[in-house]
């Protein structure tokens, strides 16, 4: 019964739609007409086969009669007004006499053709599919389907078939043409289009529709020429050169909604990036050896202008992370976060790639690691590593992280080990650590340079050490047991055996200060202060016994020549020296204070010998009425904190001027 009443409700609203276009009753049909696409949309759910396929066909007849109609009413306002506009509109000095009536005329038209949105849609659904490598997107308004008609066919007009304008070698002739028909009609659609659609209370930008129009054009074009661009090199980067910049100026000057597709769609098909990132890498490698190669690739460009050249880069590392630096910029506005960790791969991959030729260049320096050239790659490794640093705290990065750890999560929820297929497989506690925003990208690129900097600068200072023991050989053999007391200091000078040690110190320090930035440096005088101390404890004060005179020659040329030549980096270079500092403090103790400290020191160790406390435990202990301070508290008061008591006892033994000796 239904079917047949269904069947009866077709053949009514098709009489009535006859009858209303007879006596030109548009408006009347086209209502018709609404009511028969929903009748088609109430259909869908039935079985009823051969009514769905009657009702479509009764639909499409009367709809494509209609569409007529107004299509070619609308056609012929428009070309009244100019359209369309193939060059910037012109500010006409007096409007037409008839201006009102086509503004009227305009609005029906729009209005009406709004109303047949429904049934366009539905009849256009089966036929209607997305390209490749692009989402799907609602259908085009029908005013603006026809608005685009005359733009359409003179697009396929000049870049099809065997026109000259048709070159895959120009493929910014064809953007650059949608562009500027963008910016021609981007007024008209506001002033002229955009109120009427706003009074139907579509919610439909026109500028944006247009647009959208527009770029289906080239979108199509572009689905067309990318499969025969695949094996021309030259010619598949200079496509995506411009559609990048294409895409750069639809979103900024054309304000393009970026939830809608634009052109950079069509480059996530599978084949088309694979080959866009072989091509990214063979560039990126060949400009890498060449840059290497390069005769002032160990030179600083800002080596004349101090202000600018703090972290003191080489010309080859400078431009190896401005070339990241672009690729980043290049993907930077693909929309799909999968493609973009593709490429993020691809730049670790480019890293630790020259952290390999960094090492590699380093062992063949590294016979002289106190050469320009030697600097210059361990000043490279520091400024990689601070630039990877600075991008693990970029917003971009810090997306395209958090990105990679939803990847992994669906992909593999259990393990979380699915960025595996973008980022080389990350383990459990990788993504964790990624997930809380412990850990970085560049995580595992920065402990290897960091690697890479620790053992460059430990070559360095081996080798800085190596010359500083030989020129320091007659000081340690010093008379320091021989030396004559002299009670002014003001009156001694530095010792003659400690000149060459301390020139040389001079000159690294100098040398090192100009070769290597400034974080560098700091890690630099600051081991060598470390190794420094070291030395001269264990090589001049532990292996020498000092009279009054050897131990205040040894103060002075510490306290007045060594820790000034650190004074110039630090404001207490002291505090760098603390073996030799306390050391001196022991072996210039006074007599009285020396014999209190050591007989406080042996009882401590005869103490311990009997089981007793020893030393080590603070505060008084039990059953020491006279209070006897501890070996530590007896220390720090004279300013001793590092030297362990032991140390301290063996010090004292050095010491040869005692009473009675």
């Amino acid at each position: 019964m239904k079917y047949l009443q269904c069947l009866a409700r077709i053949e009514d609203l098709s009489d009535r739609i006859q009858q209303c276009l007879m006596t030109n009753s548009v408006w009347e049909a086209v209502s018709a007409v609404g009511s028969m696409a929903c009748l088609d949309v109430g259909l869908r759910e039935s079985g009823c086969s051969h009514l769905q396929d009657f009702l479509r066909e009764t639909l499409r007849f009367w709809h494509k009669i209609i569409k007529d109609r107004l299509a070619s009413d609308f056609e012929e306002v428009l070309t009244l007004l100019h359209w369309p506009f193939l060059s910037p509109p012109t500010q006409s000095l007096s409007p037409a006499a008839n201006a009102q009536e086509i503004s009227s005329q305009l609005d029906l038209l729009v209005t009406q053709l709004l109303s047949l949105q429904t049934s366009d849609d539905l009849i256009s659904e089966k036929t209607s599919a997305s390209r490749p490598g692009q989402p799907l997107a609602p259908p085009l308004s029908l005013p603006i389907q026809i608005m685009v008609l005359p733009l359409s066919k003179r697009f396929r007009y000049h870049f099809t078939g065997n026109r000259q304008t048709n070159s895959l070698h120009k493929p910014e002739w064809y953007l650059t043409q949608v562009l500027m028909w963008m910016g021609n009609s981007a007024g008209f659609m506001e002033e002229k289009i955009q109120p009427i659609l706003d009074r139907a209370g579509d919610n439909i930008n026109a500028k944006v529709e247009l647009n959208r129009g527009l770029l289906s054009l080239a979108q199509e074009k572009l689905a067309s020429d990318a499969p025969r661009l695949l094996y021309d090199d030259a010619l598949f980067c200079h496509l995506v050169d411009e559609l990048l910049q294409f895409e750069k100026e639809l979103r900024s000057t054309h304000s393009y909604p970026p939830s809608l597709p634009g052109m950079l769609h069509i480059l996530l098909e599978e084949n088309t990036l694979q080959k866009w990132l072989t091509v990214e890498k063979k560039m990126a490698v060949e400009k890498v050896d060449a840059m290497l190669s390069a005769e002032g690739a160990w030179c600083s460009q800002y080596k004349d202008i101090s202000d600018m050249d703090e972290l003191k880069a080489p010309d080859c590392a400078e431009t190896f992370m401005t070339l990241l630096l672009v690729i980043t910029d290049r993907y930077r506005s693909l929309p799909c976060p999968r493609a973009q960790l593709k490429f993020l791969e691809l730049q670790r991959e480019l890293v630790d790639d020259f952290r390999i030729r960094l090492t590699q260049v380093m062992k063949e320096e590294s016979r002289c690691p106190l050469s320009a050239r030697y600097c210059a790659i361990l000043n490279a490794a520091n400024y990689i590593s601070t630039v990877l640093g600075d991008w693990g705290d970029n917003v971009f990065f810090l997306q395209l992280q958090q990105a990679a750890v939803s990847l992994a999560l669906s992909e593999d929820p259990d393990h979380g080990s699915g960025a595996g297929t973008v980022l080389g497989g990350l383990g459990v506690t990788e993504v964790g650590r990624l997930a809380s925003l412990e850990g970085s990208l560049f995580e595992g690129l920065l402990a290897l340079l960091e690697r890479l900097r620790g053992d460059m600068v430990g070559r360095l200072l081996d080798a800085v050490m190596r010359d500083v023991r030989d020129k320091a050989q007659l000081y340690c053999r010093d008379r320091w047991l021989s030396l004559p007391s002299q009670c002014d200091q003001a009156t001694l000078s530095l010792s003659s055996s400690a000149c060459p040690m301390m020139m040389c110190l001079r000159d690294h320090l100098l040398n090192l200060q100009q070769l290597l930035c400034l974080p560098l440096f700091q890690t630099v005088w600051q081991g060598l202060a470390e190794r420094l101390d070291n030395m001269l404890y264990q090589d001049v004060i532990l292996y020498n016994h000092f009279n009054e005179g050897g131990a205040l020659q040894l103060q002075f040329d510490m306290t007045r020549n060594l820790f000034p030549l650190f004074g110039h980096y630090c404001k207490r270079p002291e505090n760098f020296f603390k073996h030799v500092k306390e050391a001196c403090i022991i072996l210039t103790l006074n007599v009285g204070s020396a014999l209190l400290l050591r007989d406080l020191l042996k009882q401590c160790v005869e103490e311990g010998n009997r089981g007793g406390a020893g030393w080590g435990d603070e505060g008084e202990k039990e059953g020491n009425p006279d209070h006897t301070p501890t070996p530590e508290s007896a220390l720090n008061e004279l300013g001793v904190y590092r030297l362990a008591p032991c140390d301290v006892l063996i010090l004292l033994n050095l010491r040869a001027s005692w009473p009675g000796q």
